[in-house]
């Protein structure tokens, strides 16, 4: 009888959503269950396609969260969404300009926000970050590391010093700088959530990005460690890899990657989405929601994970013509 009367709400609870306490009424006839709990699980439907905020409010009212890479595209998401649940968020970023009109965006949607301009590359830059952020607030509680750059397309044989270092220094030595220093604030109060924005080419490299690759699975590589040594202090540390989202990241390495092949951007574009079990492109909220969850005491017993949230695609390996690798411009 009990599992009936639950299948028979998962069957009508799009029909009663606007009416929380029809729900209620129906499950108390039927099931002998705490009414206590019957609520807490109706507030906790996702009726409407967003994150409860009944489910979570009491998980981030107040809680501090920094967001690097936060001036648009999925790190600005993500600080929305947190702002949405009622995080005090520090946006930080290298770019002063769209930074603060990132600020006044998540302002005026009546969030608490504050901007801090940082270079996730310089170690004195995240140090000040950090200080500043805990001596504003006396705690840190959720830090994302969602700061990177995209790569240029390019065979790993004809693939320059110099690119190297921009992809490295931001996407893999900017993380260790961030982790290393929110890591210390976190092990001193004991709690505390850092989540690493990886990519799904940290566990399916993908050809022609070779400096990406290697940023990103060390992204993977940081957290796991990272993961391990701050578990006794209560500190969760886990990574998210993103399969393909719509951001200007993408805008940039599309008409690269098209140009390989000789076909066009939209033509590139509609590849990869054909490609990807779930049919659609990933959107900035896709990831912000997984972020949320990870934030949440609702994974209070994970760690050292990495979640590919990727609409069922599970890899982006495939070889290039050979033409391109053989006939790559030297620079």
């Amino acid at each position: 009888m009990v599992i009936a009367g639950r299948f028979k709400c998962v069957r009508q609870r799009r029909v009663y959503a606007q009416n929380r306490q029809t729900i209620a009424q129906q499950f108390y006839s039927r099931i002998s269950i705490d009414k206590f709990a019957v609520s807490r699980m109706i507030d906790a439907l996702h009726i409407d396609g967003t994150i409860s905020r009944g489910a979570h409010m009491e998980d981030f009212q107040d809680r501090v969260a920094i967001v690097t890479g936060s001036a648009q595209s999925i790190g600005y998401t993500i600080a929305e969404t947190l702002g949405d649940a009622g995080c005090i968020v520090v946006l930080a970023d290298i770019r002063r300009d769209r930074l603060q009109e990132a600020r006044a965006k998540l302002t005026a949607k009546g969030h608490r926000g504050e901007a801090i301009e940082v270079d996730v590359t310089q170690e004195a830059s995240v140090k000040s970050l950090i200080a500043q952020v805990k001596g504003s607030h006396g705690r840190i509680d959720i830090m994302v590391n969602s700061a990177g750059v995209p790569f240029n397309v390019m065979p790993f044989i004809r693939t320059t010093t110099k690119e190297w270092h921009r992809v490295i220094d931001v996407n893999l030595f900017g993380m260790f700088l961030c982790c290393r220093e929110v890591g210390a604030v976190m092990a001193q109060q004991e709690s505390g959530k850092i989540i690493n924005i990886a990519s799904l080419n940290s566990v399916s490299p993908a050809a022609l990005s070779v400096a990406y690759n290697v940023s990103k699975a060390g992204v993977v590589s940081i957290t796991q460690t990272l993961a391990t040594e701050l578990a006794p202090f209560g500190v969760n540390v886990n990574a998210i890899s993103p399969g393909p989202i719509e951001t200007e990241f993408h805008d940039t390495v599309m008409p690269q990657r098209a140009a390989t092949l000789g076909i066009t951007r939209e033509a590139m574009i509609e590849r990869v989405r054909a490609s990807i079990p779930l049919g659609r492109w990933g959107k900035t909220s896709d990831i912000a929601k997984t972020v949320l969850f990870l934030a949440s005491s609702q994974s209070e017993w994970m760690t050292g994970q990495n979640l590919v949230v990727a609409g069922g695609l599970s890899g982006v390996s495939a070889a290039p013509p050979k033409h391109v690798v053989r006939d790559w411009p030297k620079e």
